[in-house]
């Protein structure tokens, strides 16, 4: 199942990553999606917080450094996780305090992802 819900990111991602302005943001959707994949078991309340899944945060934390690759991050996010039924997003907006990690955004399918600094 998580195989199957990988394979619908990578597709939200592929087409995400056609419609994010690319001139500005250093990071793709490629890398987002590669970074969270491990914690689709954990949002969808199927499984444990993996360190996979909190190293995955740390590291797309680490790559988006700018504005326009927070929100090209978040825009990617944000499609991604409509495509994958189940998502629980209180859940989804714990991970990064839970991880350690200090977003000033919080997780939510109504973000507007312009706002994210």
């Amino acid at each position: 199942m998580v195989k199957v819900a990988f394979v619908m990111v990578m597709s939200i991602a592929a087409v995400a990553v056609m419609l994010i302005p690319h001139a500005e943001a250093d990071i793709s959707c490629g890398q987002v999606v590669a970074s969270l994949s491990p914690c689709i078991s954990y949002v969808r309340q199927a499984g444990v917080l993996s360190t996979a899944c909190c190293s995955g945060i740390k590291t797309l934390n680490g790559q988006a450094i700018t504005t326009p690759d927070r929100q090209a991050a978040c825009n990617c996010i944000k499609s991604a996780a409509a495509a994958i039924s189940g998502i629980n997003f209180g859940r989804a907006s714990t991970l990064p305090s839970k991880c350690g990690v200090n977003l000033p955004y919080k997780i939510s399918p109504s973000i507007d992802c312009s706002t994210v600094k």
